[in-house]
């Protein structure tokens, strides 16, 4: 049978069968079960209307207990046994085999460097693009030509980046769009100007932004408001993001005495450290899109009154974005956050297709299926995995607590 048949056919099924399902349901609750006659005719009907909305969530709650419910579990017990020694009870063994290895906390320090990178990169992009767009006449083009990378597979993007990022030896022709930049560079004014100037104006605007959040974060602390548990999460964030900071700010003086290899054509995914990043752009460019979309939404519904009342009052256009239109959309700019960061924790496809975890790009979702389907080890494997659902799910909970909250 063709593919296109087959999937005639299991929609054709699919969908007669959940009509069939709930039509015979309906009628079994009706007129076998509690049927709507006789002395206990209004009683029957409040037990039937008390049974439905179980029957009809009875397939779906059935259905997330097998294909989310069960793999849980078996993975829990996955990591607590040796499938070597006949699946016996080793305890925390996997756990501690997993912590020994290097590979481990290579890929635990690229995820945090993704985790900070991508979510505040996408997020500020997409907050850019959704702001300047909505202000020129071609805008919805502009955002349609944005938001087309949500369009491309994580492995579709990651085959067109390693292109941009191809190198040949030297002395032939670069296909590669980045090292066909690169080698135009001689040392001259245009090379100390994108190569130092440029970043070093980048990475002080990053640690400008990252230092003024961590002083947001640490003023409650200082002024002595919110609990105890909300202090400590306040100052443990504002320190990480004053420490960040630094960071950027050393990264400054690393990039002033740095000799540049000019000439020569670079593997860029082979550059340890800063081959993270040149993954991370893939990400970042499919994300830029939809955090547009839901941006530029939610700068849609802010109310017109209070910005003409801040042009009023003589506000400066960055002022009237920084001061009105950030703070009444922050909520949907946690929820974008919040969203592309469950992305980032489980990213695999954009490494596995461009570097395979080499070069220091291991990330945990790769170190998972290299222990899984590589090693073979399901202990280490499912004990990985069981740390990614660890790191995902207070992220998972903060946003159903925070829907339940604007329900309310």
């Amino acid at each position: 049978m063709s593919p296109a048949l087959l999937g005639l056919v299991t929609i054709v099924v699919g969908v007669g069968g959940c009509l069939g399902y709930f039509y015979l349901s309906n009628l079994f609750l009706d007129k076998v079960l509690f049927p709507a006659r006789g002395p206990n005719a209004g009683r029957n009907i409040n037990r039937a209307n008390m049974v439905r909305p179980w029957l009809f969530l009875g397939p779906a709650i059935v259905a997330l207990g097998l294909y989310l419910g069960y793999p849980v579990f078996e993975t829990l017990r996955l990591s607590l046994t040796d499938r070597t020694q006949d699946d016996a009870f080793v305890g925390l063994a996997n756990y501690q085999q997993m912590f020994a290895e290097p590979k481990f906390w290579e890929a635990m320090r690229n995820n945090m460097l993704w985790l900070i990178v991508v979510p505040a990169a996408s997020t500020a992009f997409g907050l850019l693009a959704a702001q300047l767009t909505d202000r020129i006449k071609w805008g919805s083009i502009a955002k349609s030509l944005i938001f087309m990378p949500m369009a491309i597979s994580f492995v579709g993007a990651s085959v067109i980046f390693k292109l941009v990022y191809d190198a040949r030896p030297a002395g032939n022709e670069q296909i590669g769009i980045l090292n066909a930049v690169w080698m135009q560079f001689d040392g001259g004014f245009g090379s100390i100007l994108f190569l130092k100037v440029a970043p070093i104006l980048m990475l002080a605007a990053f640690a400008a932004i990252v230092a003024y959040v961590g002083w947001l974060l640490l003023r409650p602390v200082l002024n002595g408001k919110d609990n105890i548990v909300l202090k400590a999460l306040r100052a443990i964030s504002g320190l990480i993001s004053l420490y960040i900071a630094l960071i950027a700010l050393r990264n400054i003086f690393d990039i002033i005495g740095i000799d540049f290899p000019y000439g020569q054509p670079q593997t860029w995914l082979t550059l340890p450290f800063y081959n993270n990043f040149f993954l991370m752009v893939v990400l970042i460019w499919i994300q830029t899109g939809f955090a547009m979309v839901i941006l530029s939404a939610a700068l849609r519904g802010i109310p017109e009154e209070t910005v003409e009342a801040a042009i009023v009052d003589g506000a400066n256009p960055f002022q009237i974005f920084f001061k009105i239109k950030v703070p009444q959309i922050m909520p949907t700019i946690v929820v974008v956050w919040t969203t592309i960061t469950l992305v980032v924790l489980k990213v695999f496809d954009i490494v596995f297709a461009m570097t395979n975890g080499q070069w220091e790009t291991q990330v945990l979702a790769n170190y998972m299926y290299d222990k899984l389907f590589r090693a073979n080890d399901w202990g280490v494997g499912s004990a990985s995995a069981i740390i990614i659902m660890l790191l995902v799910s207070p992220i998972l909970i903060w946003n159903v607590v925070q829907a339940r909250k604007e329900m309310r």
